[in-house]
Order: structure tokens, then sequence, then C-alpha cells
């Protein structure tokens, strides 16, 4: 008997149209936030703690609901550093509650980072990292491992918010990458809250110790990044 060619049906080349839309999406959802962050000042709050901590303050009952909101933005918003808003939760809330509202924050804009460049991929990426920071990491995207990347998230110095939009380029699971990404997160957002805690309470001395702690270890994993990364793109 002959042998039968199984012939695989052709997938159906993508609608330029749903594309179309999704980008149109896109572009309006960035100029909302874009609006809304210079009319209001926003992005001054970032800067300024004391702005950032009336400025939340000001929106009693629901400032819980304003912080994490903030924390969302500041990981979509890859530039914005997160350390200010983790200190400012602690200030707020103090350590328990800065780390559980800075967490589910971090988690929603990590979320959104990753389904945002995995649904437009390569080129809203480069708008966003900067090149060399994608060619750095470019590794994750071929050979993606559960432990290096939560790794990269647990170290401080590495740039969390940058590796959302990196890691949505592989091949890794939502689901999988939102539990690496808040379990990484979850050491670092602890010690912002406490820090934040200790300056509300005037307790200078603790949070001297914690700061030369954490900037003893931050030294140590930039002065050894190359040697780690080296590491990390020989393992296959």
């Amino acid at each position: 008997m002959g042998k039968h060619k199984h012939h695989h049906r052709a997938e159906p080349p993508p609608d330029p149209r749903r594309f179309l839309l999704k980008l149109l999406f896109f572009i309006l959802l960035t100029a909302l936030g874009a609006y809304l962050f210079i009319h209001f000042d926003l992005y001054r709050y970032f800067i300024y703690k004391k702005k950032a901590i009336a400025f939340i303050h000001s929106f009693h009952p629901y400032d819980e609901i304003v912080f994490i909101a903030l924390q969302v933005v500041q990981v979509v918003a890859a530039p914005i550093p997160g350390e200010v808003t983790g200190v400012i939760g602690g200030c707020l809330y103090g350590t328990f509650f800065g780390t559980i509202y800075s967490t589910i924050g971090l988690t929603i804009g990590s979320w959104l980072a990753f389904i945002l460049a995995r649904t437009f991929g390569l080129p809203l990426v480069e708008r966003v990292v900067k090149a060399e920071v994608i060619r750095k990491y470019d590794h994750l995207m071929e050979h993606q491992g559960i432990l290096v990347s939560f790794i990269l998230f647990l170290i401080p110095g590495f740039p969390k918010d940058c590796l959302c939009y990196i890691m949505g380029l592989s091949h890794m699971r939502t689901w999988t990458f939102m539990a690496l990404s808040t379990a990484g997160r979850l050491f670092g957002t602890i010690l912002l809250s406490v820090s934040g805690h200790q300056v509300q309470q005037n307790q200078y001395g603790t949070l001297m110790v914690i700061l030369a702690a954490s900037g003893v270890l931050t030294l140590l994993t930039y002065i050894f990044r190359e040697r780690l990364l080296t590491l990390i793109k020989a393992r296959k």
C-alpha cells in the first residue's frame, strides 16, 4: 500500500483590521494616559514624595485604590522608578499593608506589560525598553527558564519592569510569569515598605541598617552583573 501524504491546513493570514483596531486602542490609551499625566502634573508626584503622599491622601477614603493605580502605572511606564512608590506605600500604610497594596499594583502592572508585549510584539517593546536592555536580555526570549527569570526578579538592580515586556516576547505561559514575577518582587517590596515605615516613624537608625544592607547587595549585583548574565546565557 502506498503511503498517504498528510497535508497540513495552512493557517489563515492575520486579519489586518483586527490588528489595526488593537493598535488604535493602544494609541488612544497611551495618549489618554500621557494627557492625564501632563495635565494634572502627575509625573511630579513620582519625584517629590511629600507631594505624592498629599496627593494620595486627598482621595480618602479611596486612597488605597489610587495608590495601587500609581503602582500599576509605574510598571507599565517602565522608565518611572518604582522605589519611590514602594517607600510611599510604607509611609502611608505601614509595612504589612504597604506590602500588600504594592504587591497588588505591581502584579497588575506586570501582567499588563506582559500582555501588551505579547499582543503588539517587538515594535512596542522597542518603544518602551531601551535597545541595549533588549539586547542584554534577549536570551530570555529564546531560552526562558523559570528559575533564571525568578532570580532576575529577585536580585536588586535588574530592570524588573523592562523584564515584564521582554518576557512577554517569550513563550512563557501567562500564569507562570505572574507567579514568578509576583514572588520575585516580594522581597524588594517588603524592604521598600519597611523603609517607608521607618521614615514615617522617624526610626532612622533601623533605616540606615536596611539601606546599608540593600546598598551592599545592590553594589555586589552591579559589579558582577555581566558575569551573572554570561552564566545565564551559557545555560542551554
